[in-house]
């Protein structure tokens, strides 16, 4: 069994250093991966408009199927980007604002000369 350690990375650019937790890169990429697909922005997007929305209420301002809506929401879901709350029968879909606000500090911070 493989234990997950946390190892700094350090890049150099120029005279530029980056120190980065790899645990925070791996998470990083798989938020960067989830977001990087046209449909899955819209979604972001869409979320961002209304603040919250049932998977038919999201797959109807879409216009795509149910079925194609749920998986991107899933994928959505597994990064971290959005989060649900349950209310009777709904499942409401939300944007995780914390998780959001961490990938934009580690963008900056890989982007940072």
């Amino acid at each position: 069994m493989e234990h997950d350690t946390q190892q700094n990375l350090v890049l150099q650019d120029g005279d530029a250093t980056i120190n980065i937790g790899s645990n925070d890169l791996r998470s990083a990429v798989l938020v960067l991966r989830a977001i990087n697909h046209d449909l899955r922005k819209r979604i972001i997007d869409l979320l961002g408009a209304e603040r919250e929305m049932t998977v038919t209420e999201i797959f109807v301002a879409i216009r795509v199927e149910q079925s194609i809506a749920s998986q991107h929401l899933g994928i959505l879901r597994k990064a971290g980007i959005v989060g649900t709350r349950r209310d009777g029968k709904f499942i409401y879909y939300s944007l995780n604002q914390n998780r959001l606000g961490y990938l934009a500090n580690v963008v900056r911070e890989l982007s940072a000369s």
